[in-house]
Parts: structure tokens; C-alpha cells; sequence
């Protein structure tokens, strides 16, 4: 699995490092569980293989191949390098490096915003909210640093929950008072643009803490850049955005799929995060010898999900997948034409054409036809014995059934005229 990194440092003292976000996340939780267990001198740790592969049929491999390649380009136009990890349902890209703020935070922005609309999945829109906010919030609405991560797990269950069982948990299972979790909720159920981040620098609480202001700051940048990268109406500041994972730093999205309304004035349904990722900061620190700082920010694209979700669109709208790339099929309606059946493949694999014939000496002419209609090869080149004589070649459009006859040695150059039109 190819994944992207761009690396970049300002300071001679920090060093290039190449890793993957969802590398990351698996070392990451190693890390955490391995701090629990104080008593060793030396902390042990298993990386595991993400689980969740399968085996796919060719329409399916098909389909994934073409959202991969959609993925990976986009990576590649904006100056990724490839990299190999074991993430099987994630395509990665990270930037790390000493870089101004919020520059390469809302290029990462933008390229979600690029696949997401590439993919043609339908409307979507970006959630953006700061762990320093986060956190900021927690401390003004009186929650105890100790219970900072568990109450956020807890508002990470709000896309999934509803705020009053989110706050039951909160208050029930883990003890958090209920007027600080009445607080917390005036805050979670905010949601809004760059008009929001200015509220938030008025807000009496959110205005005392510190970390809350630098996270406001960062956001207003990063709304300025992502205006100038024509998305801003694709991103919506979201209070209840926590991703609980403790190596992010400052930044978190996540991109959601909305589902059309089946009916006039209902509104668009969320059907799940696709894409998310942010800012950590500290996470390459904790594996470098020397304690280097590299300042990173990266997201990851659901692949699996989007597969899952295209696959269900297309079974939905019963849409068929061509399973080959195949350009031209060549056939006879004679026996005994396998030599010249071969000539001509040569010819056409030799111009760099994608073709096949079958593996037959004497196929019927109804069958080869058919096989190409059930496949979707869209042209046809026959030779029998009149073409032979006449020194011609017919070309057929499957689609419309059309014939024509050509001169042979024009064959590949009227074959790649076709080929550039359609």
C-alpha cells in the first residue's frame, strides 16, 4: 500500500523522517499501552496488522482500482512521495516538517476536498475543530484534567448518539458532575464557519484559557487560507469534533458523506466519516533518540468505506463493470483463419493496442460477438477469407453494430484514431 509523505524542515537540527499517519496511530496506541506498565524497565510494544482484508472479484478489484488511482494521483499533485506500510483500508498522506502556520493544514483540507469531489459520492462536507480547543473547553467548563480523555471519548460518540445519552454516560459512567456536563453541551452543539470562531473569541469562559485562544487563532488562519483555496463553504467548525486519540496536537477534521433527501424539505442524512486527520506534533518526537521535535499534520482516506459505498450506489442503480481494459476484440467468421487471427493481434499488441481474440481454432462468429457485447470491448476487427483476398480489414462498433472495411496497413492507424474519439 502505497502512501503519501512530503518532508520538509527549516531547521538543520531536525532531522527527515519518513512514517504514515496510520503507522502512527498503530504505534501510538502501542506506546499508550505500554506507559501502563511502569514496573518495566523497558517499555514492550506490538505493532499490529490492521485486520479487515478480503478477497475481491474482478468488477470488485476494478472498482477499488480505480478509486486507488484517483487517491494517489491526487496525492502526487501536491508533491507526494510513495511509501510502503501494512494499511489496508487507508490511503495516507503527511506533511512533516517546520513549516508556517496552518499552510500545510489546509492543503490537507483541500486535498480531501479534491478526492471527495473526484470520487463524485455525492455532498459532503468537512468537520474542523482543535484539540487545544478541546481541551480548553473541558478546563472552562470545570472538567478535572484527569477525566479530559475519557469525557472525550465520550462527545466522540456524538455522531452516533444523542446529546442527552452522551451526557448520561458522561455523568452516570464516569462521574463527571452534571452542571459541568450541562456546560460542555452548550458548546458541543455549536457548529458553524469562520463567523463561529469569532463568537468563540467573545465566549466568557472560552476566552480566559489560553490554549482555547491559540487554537481560535489558528482556526481564523486556517478559514483565511482555505477561503483562498475555494473551500471554506466545505468546512464547518464543529465544538463536538474531539478525535480522542492523545498524539493529536492542535488541528482534527474529519469529512462526512451526506445522503440526498428522499423526500422534499427532510434533511441531507450523515452516512459516516470517509476521510479525517490532523495535527501531531509530538508523535515523531517520541521515537527519535535525540528527542527531535518534527512538527507533522497528515489525514487518511477511508478506502474501504468508499469502496463499501460505491459498491452499494452501484448495485442500487444496477450498474455494470468492465473487468478488462481491452480496446479491440479480433475475430473471423471462417474456420481455419487462427494464423491470420494471430498476425493480427501481433500487430495491433505490437502499437501498444489492448486486444484479445479467443482461444479457439475455429470459434463461431455469434459467440466471439457476443463476448464482446457482455464484456463491453467496443470494437471489432474481422478477417475472413473475402478481407484476406481483398487485402481489407472490417472494424466493428459494437454499440452500434456498424461495419466498415479498411485497407490493412491502415488498420492500427485508423484503430488508434477511433480509440482517441471516444
Amino acid at each position: 500500500m502505497v502512501n503519501g509523505v512530503r518532508n520538509a524542515t527549516g531547521l538543520a537540527s531536525v532531522q527527515r523522517s519518513h512514517f504514515s499517519h496510520s503507522f502512527f496511530c498503530q504505534v501510538a496506541e502501542a506506546v499508550l499501552t505500554s506507559q501502563l506498565k511502569a514496573h518495566q524497565e523497558k517499555p514492550n510494544f506490538i505493532i499490529k496488522i490492521p485486520k479487515g482484508t478480503r478477497d475481491l472479484s474482478p468488477q470488485h478489484m476494478v472498482v477499488r482500482e480505480k478509486i486507488l488511482d484517483l487517491v494517489i494521483s491526487c496525492f502526487k499533485r501536491h508533491g507526494a512521495k510513495g511509501m510502503d506500510t501494512p494499511a489496508f483500508e487507508l490511503k495516507d498522506f503527511d506533511i512533516a516538517g517546520q513549516f508556517d502556520p496552518m499552510i500545510p493544514d489546509a492543503e490537507c483540507l483541500k486535498i480531501i476536498c479534491e478526492i471527495l469531489s473526484g470520487l463524485q459520492l455525492g455532498d459532503f462536507f468537512i468537520k474542523v475543530n482543535d484539540r487545544r480547543i478541546v481541551d480548553g473547553m473541558f478546563a472552562a467548563c470545570g472538567v478535572p484534567e484527569s477525566k479530559f480523555r475519557a469525557i472525550c471519548s465520550s462527545i466522540d460518540k456524538l455522531d452516533k448518539m444523542a446529546w442527552k445519552d452522551v451526557r448520561h454516560e458522561m455523568v452516570a459512567k464516569k462521574g463527571l458532575a452534571p452542571e459541568v456536563a450541562d456546560r460542555i453541551g452548550d458548546y458541543v452543539q455549536c457548529h458553524g464557519g469562520v463567523s463561529l470562531v469569532e463568537q468563540m473569541f467573545q465566549d466568557p469562559r472560552l476566552s480566559q484559557n489560553k490554549q482555547a485562544l491559540e487554537g481560535l487563532e489558528d482556526l481564523k488562519l486556517l478559514f483565511e487560507y482555505l477561503t483562498l483555496f475555494g473551500i471554506a463553504e466545505k468546512i464547518s467548525f464543529d465544538l463536538s469534533l474531539a478525535r480522542g486519540l492523545d498524539y493529536y496536537t492542535g488541528v482534527i477534521y474529519e469529512a462526512v458523506l451526506l445522503q440526498t433527501p428522499t423526500q422534499a424539505g427532510e434533511e441531507p442524512l450523515n452516512v459516516g466519516s470517509v476521510a479525517a486527520g490532523g495535527r501531531y506534533d509530538g508523535l515523531v518526537g517520541m521515537f527519535d533518540p535525540k528527542g527531535h521535535k518534527v512538527p507533522c499534520v497528515g489525514l487518511s482516506i477511508g478506502v474501504e468505506r468508499i469502496f463499501y459505498i460505491v459498491e452499494q450506489r452501484m448495485k442500487t442503480k444496477g450498474e455494470k463493470v468492465r473487468t478488462t481494459e481491452t480496446q479491440v476484440f479480433v475475430a473471423t467468421p471462417q474456420k481455419n483463419f487462427l494464423q491470420e487471427r494471430l498476425k493480427l493481434i501481433t500487430e495491433l499488441w505490437d502499437a501498444g493496442i489492448k486486444a484479445e481474440m479467443l482461444y479457439k481454432n475455429n470459434p463461431k462468429l455469434l459467440t466471439q460477438l457476443h463476448y464482446c457485447e457482455s464484456t463491453g470491448i467496443p470494437l471489432v476487427v474481422i478477417i475472413g477469407e473475402q478481407e484476406l483476398k481483398e487485402g481489407i480489414i472490417k472494424i466493428r462498433s459494437v454499440a452500434s453494430r456498424e461495419e466498415v472495411a479498411i485497407k490493412r496497413e491502415n488498420l492500427v492507424a485508423e484503430i488508434q484514431k477511433r480509440l482517441s474519439e471516444s
